[in-house]
């Protein structure tokens, strides 16, 4: 098989029949008919699952992986990338903000240049101010507490060499976070610059979007826990100054000693942070919960196809 193309499917009906007629075009034109197409159904609630399930009846290139549930868009697409067969495997999102038509440049990119990926990347972020600034500041975040330097503004597609995809998919980790997998499996990684269209809100919320940089930072740094230590030290080494401050002035100036908004601020400033380091102690060992019971990170329902007999 030279290519596989996956995609996930989540409140996807309105775009289906379109993705898979220019897909297949895109596919057809680079190997011929050695192609194949991998849905992965997210636990959609519309009725993405039965339209995929109908073009499959009638295209034998094309296999719809249903989910027993909502995994998940990055579980959705590792348990997309584990179907695949191809030599090469391009990734996109099936709503068609990014082109399915991308696979061609990315494709002669990729063999010009001799890399293992070609992945798509924004001139600027899509979305109103606020999701473009939160973006930007998530990256800088992410950058100063993990020392890792994500690639800004990315996007679903990319276009991946089987060796690549083999390595990606021997990362075990329950929570996954899709852009720092592809960062840390390495190879030659290329980026090609692209032009995102909008044509659904998004479905990745407020709530979502903190939840995701949590997840981001905990799996891939130890620096909240570090940071922790060290504000601990600080905070010892004031109170030590302070006592010493305390002792001195009763001893040679006797002067009475007022501030009780002090004590009180002092005791809910030391509360509150006592209480937010337990919280971030309990984010890591939440983690470690779930690694260790090794639950799989998606269960598939039933896979459709004319390939899967």
């Amino acid at each position: 098989m030279k290519l596989s193309i996956v995609a996930t499917l989540y409140q996807s009906a309105a775009y289906i029949a379109e993705f898979h007629a220019r897909v297949g075009a895109a596919a057809q034109q680079l190997v011929g008919e050695d192609y194949e197409i991998i849905w992965v159904n997210d636990g959609s609630p519309d009725n993405s699952l039965d339209l995929a399930v109908r073009l499959a009846e009638e295209d034998a290139h094309l296999t719809v992986v249903d989910l027993s549930r909502n995994f998940g868009h990055h579980k959705a697409m590792m348990t997309g990338l584990a179907h695949a067969k191809g030599r090469q495997i391009f990734l996109l999102d099936s709503d068609l903000e990014e082109e399915p038509e991308w696979l061609l440049p990315f494709a002669e990119q990729m063999q010009n240049e001799g890399c293992d990926v070609v992945y798509g990347v924004q001139e600027q972020r899509k979305g109103g101010w606020f999701e473009r600034w939160s973006g930007q500041w998530f990256y800088r975040i992410f950058r100063f507490l993990t020392g890792l330097a994500l690639p800004e503004n990315v996007v679903t597609a990319r276009l991946m060499t089987r060796r690549y995809v083999d390595a990606l998919l021997r990362h075990a980790e329950r929570e996954v976070f899709m852009a720092g997998l592809w960062h840390i499996t390495g190879f030659a990684q290329h980026q090609k610059i692209v032009q995102k269209h909008s044509t659904s809100e998004t479905t990745y919320t407020f709530k979502r979007k903190m939840s995701l940089v949590v997840n981001s930072v905990t799996s891939f740094s130890n620096a909240p826990l570090v940071g922790i230590f060290y504000i601990g030290v600080v905070i010892s080494l004031i109170a030590v100054f302070y006592i010493g401050y305390l002792t001195v002035n009763w001893m040679f100036f006797a002067k009475p000693l007022s501030g009780w908004t002090s004590v009180m601020a002092s005791i809910w400033l030391l509360g509150g942070m006592v209480i937010s380091f337990i919280g971030v102690i309990g984010v890591y060992l939440s983690k470690i919960f779930s690694e260790t019971k090794q639950r799989p990170y998606s269960i598939v329902r039933q896979i459709y196809g004319k390939q899967q007999g």
